[in-house]
């Protein structure tokens, strides 16, 4: 059973709910540990002074900010003490706001919050009156030292806290000025249906066990092998082949043909154009059900050739 990591209480206006803090994640990462080839002794790192090399002892550092190059001012750790945050052990909810009017650009940890004992019908008061508001709670609380901002919302029977980033750590696009688009680039009415169309066609319900972590699941499974004594053969990585097409249009043609299974018509640029446009008519639709409508429409088009003679 999970240990809780923070005891404190949600409080807005005069209600106080007692919970205790969770962490909503686990990471799967692989460690290393630094060795030295010949050996496989351990590699051990130490603090020592630019100035001489010397070893430098916990309780003698101190913590420095650097206002010009090798210029500090000096802070102990005394002073850091001072600025330290109120410790207090509350949420403190400052606003009820939309959950689709915070980007998900200033979201950072999740947490789950579960009620202390004797908390869990005001919790539940709590859990039941924010999901039927459909409201997410901006509050600050302080952990580990630090202040922080936080988003508190409703999923299912228990409430979900996530640490947010303040607005001045985001970085605005304008700031980066590769990111955004030159004004002047404008698109075609057929290119924006075309993209739509792919963005539909790969459209699907979210589920997250579908993703997985395949790189490290390819790097324990290396691991295992060589435990157990086995060769590791070296793999060829194939670099991926670059879409040969000749412009927006083709690519995204090609991407829809991909997908429905259908071959692009052989021939011009102009005439994969036209296919495009056909396969624009119709939404995009299962293999089986696309290729059954292709071979209709190809009869009736060869019978009314064939009448036309």
């Amino acid at each position: 059973m999970a240990r809780a990591i923070w005891s404190g209480s949600i409080s807005f206006g005069l209600l106080n709910v007692p919970v205790k803090l969770y962490s909503a994640v686990s990471r799967k990462s692989v460690s290393f540990r630094e060795l030295r080839a010949s050996d496989s002794s351990r590699i051990r790192h130490k603090r020592v002074a630019e100035s001489d090399g010397e070893e430098v002892p916990y309780e003698e550092i101190v913590k420095g900010y650097e206002v010009a190059p090798e210029h500090y001012v000096l802070l102990t750790r005394e002073e850091l003490e001072e600025l330290d945050p109120k410790k207090t052990r509350a949420i403190e909810i400052q606003d009820f706001v939309d959950l689709d009017e915070i980007d998900p650009i200033y979201f950072d940890h999740p947490y789950y919050l579960g009620p202390d004992k004797g908390a869990e019908k005001p919790y539940a008061l709590l859990v039941k009156a924010m999901g039927d508001a459909n409201k997410v709670a901006v509050a600050r609380f302080v952990l580990r030292n630090r202040e922080h901002l936080a988003a508190i919302r409703p999923m299912g029977q228990v409430l979900t806290m996530a640490t947010m980033r303040f607005a001045d750590e985001v970085v605005s696009p304008e700031e980066i000025g590769e990111v955004v688009p030159e004004d002047g680039r404008k698109l075609s009415k057929r290119e924006l249906e075309m993209a739509q169309q792919l963005i539909e066609s790969l459209s699907t319900d979210f589920d997250a066990d579908k993703y997985r972590d395949e790189y490290r699941e390819e790097l324990m499974a290396m691991i295992e092998r060589k435990a157990r004594g086995e060769e590791i053969v070296e793999a060829v990585s194939e670099e991926p082949t670059p879409t040969k097409a000749p412009d927006l249009m083709a690519a995204l043609e090609e991407s829809l043909a991909a997908i429905q299974g259908e071959p692009l018509a052989a021939g011009s640029k102009r005439d994969g154009k036209r296919d495009g446009a056909k396969r624009r008519k119709r939404p995009a639709a299962a293999k089986s059900r696309s290729s059954s409508k292709s071979s209709k429409a190809g009869s009736r088009s060869r019978s009314k050739a064939k009448a036309a003679k």
